[in-house]
């Protein structure tokens, strides 16, 4: 704490100086980590966001896994977030249980990236609640097995399907774009099939919220402020687990460039 407080400020804080704000920074932390949530919110994103941890004088990538809730009031708050070694099953199951735990037990529309225990978790708490696929992780992971070449033609393509003005025109166009690459890219086609039902999801709600909850970008949007004063030292240093865990619970406010309302109703 005292390494990261010079670095950032200029100056070296005493021991005493160190010691108090890691008490205060603790309690203030396990009180939001506790904190009740509303029972009701429009729109759950859930995402893992990478960072390079010091510990000590080693460094190692972390997962941050992170729950962003819109309320009904269009107003953005990070419900809840998970530093693990890696993303898996347990993590997303801890988190999702964390958020009923605390009273939020009905979303809208639930967000998502791709992973197989985050997909697991969310079924098993929400099972009724309509889901979205990140379409820019799906849009990267079709992207992958596309020649270099094509990649401008290919994007564009895919793009004009996420931004159809029906849904039914946007399913034509999938169906289209299946049957002119499939013989030729037969893996990106594999990859765009997997979770096929969730890819059109946003188009049941009002047109002004679909560039909003067509993907997870909410919550890297919220993580540039934290990777902006991060960026200022060299990996973030923590000395102690519970320093691990409070890792950017201060962002819960986006800057004013991210803070777009959502109030449109369903």
């Amino acid at each position: 704490m005292g390494k990261v407080a010079e670095k950032l400020m200029g100056v070296a804080p005493s021991a005493s100086a160190v010691s108090r704000l890691n008490q205060t920074l603790t309690e203030q932390f396990e009180a939001w980590r506790e904190r009740s949530l509303l029972s009701h919110y429009r729109i759950l994103y859930l995402d893992g966001i990478h960072f390079t941890v010091r510990h000590g004088t080693q460094t190692d990538s972390s997962m941050i896994l992170t729950a962003l809730g819109v309320d009904l009031e269009g107003n953005k708050d990070v419900l809840a977030r998970r530093p693990c070694a890696e993303e898996d099953k347990d993590g997303w199951s801890c988190l999702v249980q964390d958020l009923r735990r605390r009273g939020a037990t009905q979303m809208d529309l639930i967000v998502t990236n791709g992973h197989d225990g985050l997909l697991s978790a969310v079924s098993a708490l929400f099972p009724a609640t309509l889901r979205q696929r990140c379409l820019v992780h799906k849009q990267r992971n079709v992207m992958n097995a596309i020649a270099h070449r094509e990649h401008k033609e290919v994007a564009t393509e895919l793009a004009g399907i996420w931004k159809s003005p029906t849904v039914e025109e946007a399913r034509t166009q999938l169906a289209a774009f299946k049957g002119k690459y499939r013989l030729r890219y037969p893996e990106a086609i594999r990859s765009l099939c997997e979770d096929e039902e969730h890819l059109l999801t946003f188009s049941a709600f009002p047109q002004v919220m679909h560039r909003y909850i067509r993907s997870t970008h909410a919550i890297e949007s919220l993580f540039s402020n934290v990777r902006q004063r991060t960026d200022q030292i060299d990996a973030l240093y923590f000395g102690d687990e519970l320093s691990h865990h409070r890792l950017g619970c201060d962002a819960r406010y986006p800057s004013a460039k991210h803070s777009g309302r959502l109030t449109a109703q369903r």
